[in-house]
């Protein structure tokens, strides 16, 4: 059964990838937690992170990744209702060939 409530936890979530110098990975928003209060686009240092234009159920509108993300943790950080994180790629996958 919790592979269910992984799954419905999951569809709440965008995930956005991202390459960046060193890194590579994903910026994910769980939509439901987010408050809409653009903390993590305030701080980002680079401005990768923008309001969306989607609305939740709770008539917020979370962020979405829309520049040159550097995977450098601060959304994640600032953020008040964890609803924003990394999810780096481990060493051991293939990394793109950008490399």
């Amino acid at each position: 059964m919790s592979e269910k409530k992984d799954d419905e936890e999951k569809k709440d979530e965008r995930c956005f990838p991202v390459e960046s110098k060193n890194k590579e990975g994903s910026i994910c928003v769980v939509e439901e937690r987010c408050k809409g209060c653009e903390f993590c686009i305030q701080f980002c240092p680079v401005g990768a992170l923008e309001t969306s234009d989607d609305v939740t159920e709770k008539g917020y509108r979370p962020p979405e990744v829309t520049g040159d993300c550097i995977l450098c943790g601060k959304c994640e950080k600032i953020c008040p209702e964890f609803s924003i994180y990394l999810k780096e790629k481990d060493e051991d996958e293939e990394r793109g060939d950008w490399i």
